[in-house]
C-alpha cells in the first residue's frame, strides 16, 4: 500500500507564518523526483508548534499539490485520544490517503491505553491508520503484542517504527502473518536493514535534502540490488546521522537552505545548528555529492 521513500516534510517558515508557496514548491520536487508517499505534518514538520488551522492548512496543501499523483499520509496524532480525532477526521475531509498518528506523549499510557487510544481512533473515522511508535519523543512505546492486536483492526494498516528495534518488524509480521499491515521505517540511518527484514519503505527526513538518491536507493532494493542500495547508503550515512546532530528539523532546513530551497527559519524551542554543527552537516553534505 505504502512504499519506497516518504518524506517527513519540513514545513518552511517565513517571518514567522507558513510559506504556503515555497512548501509547494517542496511537494512538486518530490513528487518529480518519484516519492512513495508525502507525509505532511509529521515531526519533521513542526506539528507541535503549529497552530490547529495551520496544521489543518498545511495537510490540505499537501492533498491539493499531490491531485491524486501520491499518496498523502497525513500527520494526525495528539496525546489527546479526542484531538487525534478530530486531526483524523480532518485528514479525511480533505482527501488524504491514510493518517499518521503517533503514540500519545507526556500522559504516558500503558499498553490498555494505547491499545484503546488506536482503537477509538480507528473505531471512529474510517480512514486508514498508520501506527507511528517513537519512544526517544513520547515515552511511551507500543509493544509487539499490541500492534499486532491492533493490526487486526481493518482501519489500521501498518506502523512507522522509528524504535531502531529491527527484530519488530519479524515479530509484527510472524504475529500478522495473512494481515495487509505495512512496516515502515522510521529511522533513516537503519532503512537497509529494516527493509532487508521485510519493510516496505521508510518515513525520512533525508529525503527532504535528497529526494532522488533515497528514492534510487529503495528502487535497488525493490529489485534486490543490495550492492547498489549499500553502496547509496555509504555516501548518505554521514548525512542521516548529522541531520541530528542538533535538534531536528534545524539542520534538515540548515540543508534545505544550502541549497537555495527554503529558509532555515524554525519555530521556538527549536532553534538552528551552530557554526560548528552546519560544518559538520556541510560536510555530510560533500560526501554525498549534494554541494
Amino acid at each position: 500500500m505504502f512504499h519506497g521513500s516518504i518524506p517527513a516534510l519540513v514545513t518552511p517558515f517565513k517571518n514567522g507564518a507558513v510559506d504556503r508557496t515555497t512548501f509547494a514548491d517542496l511537494v512538486e520536487r518530490q513528487i518529480e523526483a518519484g516519492a512513495g508517499a508525502l507525509v505532511p505534518c509529521g515531526t519533521t514538520g513542526e506539528t507541535a508548534t503549529l497552530s490547529h488551522e495551520e496544521h489543518r492548512d498545511v495537510v490540505s496543501l499537501c492533498i491539493e499539490v499531490a491531485a491524486g499523483r501520491v499518496p498523502v499520509i497525513a500527520g494526525a496524532g495528539s496525546n489527546s485520544t479526542h484531538e487525534a480525532i478530530g486531526l483524523v477526521q480532518h485528514a479525511k475531509d480533505a482527501g488524504a490517503d491514510a493518517a499518521l498518528c503517533v503514540c500519545p506523549y507526556y500522559n504516558r499510557p500503558d499498553q490498555a491505553g494505547l491499545e484503546a487510544h488506536f482503537r477509538t481512533i480507528a473505531d471512529t473515522v474510517a480512514l486508514p491508520i498508520i501506527l507511528y511508535n517513537v519512544p526517544g519523543r513520547t515515552v511511551s512505546d507500543v509493544q509487539p503484542d499490541t500492534v499486532i492486536r491492533l493490526g487486526s483492526h481493518p482501519n489500521i494498516v501498518g506502523i512507522k517504527d522509528a524504535t531502531g528495534d529491527l527484530a519488530r518488524v519479524s515479530l509484527h509480521a510472524a504475529g500478522l502473518e495473512g494481515e495487509q499491515f505495512v512496516q515502515i521505517c522510521g529511522e533513516d540511518p537503519v532503512t537497509l536493514g529494516y527493509r532487508a527484514m521485510g519493510g516496505t519503505g521508510c518515513i525520512s527526513v533525508t529525503s527532504n535534502v535528497a529526494p532522488e538518491q533515497m528514492v534510487k536507493m529503495h528502487a535497488a532494493m525493490d529489485e534486490s540490488d543490495l550492492a547498489t542500495a549499500r553502496d547509496i547508503e555509504k555516501k548518505f550515512i554521514a548525512l542521516h546521522k548529522a541531520l541530528f546532530f542538533s535538534p531536528s528539523p534545524g539542520p534538515a532546513k540548515y540543508a534545505l537552505a544550502k541549497l537555495g530551497l527554503c529558509s532555515d527559519e524554525t519555530r521556538l524551542p527549536i532553534v538552528g545548528p551552530d557554526e560548528a554543527t552546519r560544518r559538520r552537516i556541510d560536510a555530510a553534505m560533500e560526501i554525498a555529492g549534494l554541494i
